[in-house]
Order: structure tokens, then C-alpha cells, then sequence
């Protein structure tokens, strides 16, 4: 059985602040462990695929983490809505379009789905990452502690 809140981190440890998802991720295994928090999966990918709306099922709460290419916060969270768009096709997809997919499957849709997402500004593989981007790791674990606590019903988070 599955457990009722999952994080999905999407990125490419060989290019860069694309990596910010996975690093964000092994982080995130270990301290969850440390901290006995319960009820809480972690999956890595390097991309989202179709099937990964078979992952959202059953779920009570799913937090997408990802890096950011153009965004204006260093770190933001908001609301996935489901959404047919042109990734709904192709290879790779986007989380608006994974719910989708559990939609158009006739899937029960996890009532709260979110996305994490962290600029980054270096994306050339095999570069490292840059000092923005670690600044910005540093800013998304700090919320993505409180928002693991209070998926776990520890207590509560305020968005970036």
C-alpha cells in the first residue's frame, strides 16, 4: 500500500540546478527517517512521464519538486490544477498534465497536488551548481520541512 502523501522531484543531476530536485529529494529520505515522520513517499525521476498519474492514486496530498528556469521567486509553491497542455503528448509532461491524466483516466484525483519549484539559473551538463541555486536549496528545504511536518499533521507551513 502506498502512503498517503507522496513528493515527486523531477531533474537531472548531470546538468547543473537541474539537479536541485534530486538533491532537495536525498535530503528529504534521510531527514524524514531521522525525524520518524511517517506516511510520507519520496520518488525521483528525471522526467514525468504519463505514468506517473498511476503514482498519484490513493493519495492524500502530493508535492511536485522541480527546478525553476524562469521563475521570479527563488522559491515558490502553488496549486497544480489539472491541464491538457502540449506536454499531454510527448515524451515528457508536466504536473498540470500528470492530474490531468488521473482525470481522463477516471483515477480518484489526490485532493491537494502542488509544485515546488526552485530557480535555477545553470543548466549545462555537467556543471555544478551555481551559488544562486544553492542559495535557493537552502530557501526550498527550509519549506519543504514545514510542509512535509504538516502533511504529516505536525503542525503547520506558510508558502514561500
Amino acid at each position: 500500500m502506498s502512503e498517503p502523501v507522496l513528493v515527486i522531484a523531477v531533474g537531472n543531476p548531470s546538468r547543473g540546478d537541474d539537479a536541485l530536485g534530486f538533491l532537495l529529494a536525498d535530503r528529504l529520505e534521510a531527514w524524514l527517517a531521522q525525524e520518524g515522520l511517517a506516511g510520507i513517499e519520496v520518488l525521483c525521476d528525471i522526467q514525468l512521464n504519463i505514468e506517473h498519474a498511476l503514482d498519484l492514486e490513493g493519495r492524500r496530498r502530493v508535492l511536485f519538486v522541480d527546478a525553476d528556469v524562469g521563475g521570479d521567486l527563488p522559491v515558490s509553491c502553488r496549486p497544480v490544477l489539472p491541464r491538457r497542455d502540449a506536454s499531454y503528448s510527448s515524451h515528457s509532461v508536466s504536473p498540470q498534465a500528470v492530474v490531468q491524466i488521473c482525470r481522463d483516466l477516471r483515477l480518484p484525483e489526490p485532493p491537494v497536488v502542488e509544485l515546488l519549484a526552485v530557480r535555477g539559473t545553470a543548466f549545462e551538463l555537467g556543471a555544478g551548481l551555481s551559488p544562486a541555486a544553492a542559495r535557493n536549496l537552502a530557501e526550498a528545504w527550509t519549506f519543504l520541512q514545514g510542509w512535509c511536518r504538516e502533511a504529516a499533521g505536525v503542525c503547520a507551513v506558510s508558502p514561500p
